[in-house]
């Protein structure tokens, strides 16, 4: 069959793990002409991120039952890079790198590479967290896979924030909402910021929620955002060291907040959880009511 007459589809893939390496989760978003979009997704108990972003592409691909023309959409550099810049080298050096050494995840590139000869693909990358809407249910696909850790909710000695944000393009704003427990002490606050992003609206709750400690805490912070947590765990200590600029030589979105945030790090003691809107602590809900409240200019 020509290339002209096969069928057609839109994929989105993420893929991830917490830790890095640890329990992984990944997610893929199929979307066929006049369908209703297919949801696929699957776990392992040890892996990287990157494994679960190829894993993410390979079983996306395997689902067609036929070749397709397909777009592929990814937030992953490594994965875009990887296929469009450095496979084919890899093949001719007997999956050998530049450098002479073994290719990392041969076993997944070999399995992509197979996918591809059998598919017509064309790779799109989309940066991730952006408000892209099938990138985010990817994400959200691979963090309900990879599971829910156990949290440390009664962690007497511990402070406990917990933040919830809303946002509203039609209003250009966005609200954000805390709340504070330590044993049987609890305060809340909100507050509504003009013309913030949705990723904005997180990094200020962070910063809001932990301004309300008056003095250096151990603390387990719950968000829904996995955009903040990561930021805050794995990529602000690089972007420090280049002077607040991404690793293409960009600067940073949000490095004022970052900064706050670098800074309110290491006066407490934080302990990360990303958890899920509808099967975490019922405060989490109650901080997004509070985010909302707060967006639409209710006390």
């Amino acid at each position: 069959m020509e290339d002209g007459n096969l069928p057609t589809v839109t994929i989105y893939t993420d893929g991830g793990c917490r830790p890095n390496p640890g329990p992984g989760g990944w997610g893929a978003v199929l979307l066929f002409p006049e369908r209703e979009p297919v949801e696929l997704s699957g776990a392992e108990e040890e892996t990287t991120n990157n494994r679960m972003e190829l894993t993410a592409a390979i079983e996306a691909l395997r689902a067609l039952p036929s070749p397709h023309r397909v777009r592929l959409v990814t937030d992953s550099e490594y994965v875009k890079k990887g296929i469009t810049e450095w496979l084919e080298g890899w093949k001719r050096r007997g999956w050998l790198t530049a450098s002479k050494k073994p290719v990392r995840n041969r076993d997944l590139w070999m399995a992509l590479d197979a996918e591809l000869a059998r598919h017509r693909v064309t790779w799109e990358w989309t940066r991730g967290h952006s408000g892209d809407r099938y990138n985010e249910l990817a994400d959200r696909l691979a963090s309900r896979a990879m599971g829910v850790p156990g949290l440390p909710l009664d962690d007497p000695d511990a402070v406990h924030l917990f933040l919830g944000v809303a946002w509203s393009g039609t209003r250009d704003a966005g609200g954000w909402g805390a709340i504070l427990r330590w044993r049987d002490q609890e305060k809340t606050a909100s507050g509504r910021c003009p013309g913030a992003s949705s990723n904005r609206m997180h990094l200020v709750s962070a910063v809001e929620g932990l301004g309300l400690l008056r003095r250096p805490s151990r603390v387990h912070l719950y968000t829904v955002s996995s955009y903040l947590k990561d930021g805050a765990t794995a990529w602000i200590r690089s972007w420090k060291a280049r002077g607040w600029r991404t690793r293409d030589d960009r600067p940073v979105r949000h490095a004022d907040l970052w900064r706050e945030l670098e800074s309110l790090g290491r006066r407490h003691r934080i302990t990360w959880h990303v958890v899920d809107e509808d099967t975490g602590p019922a405060e989490i809900r109650e901080a997004k009511r509070l985010a909302r409240a707060a967006l639409e200019g209710e006390r």
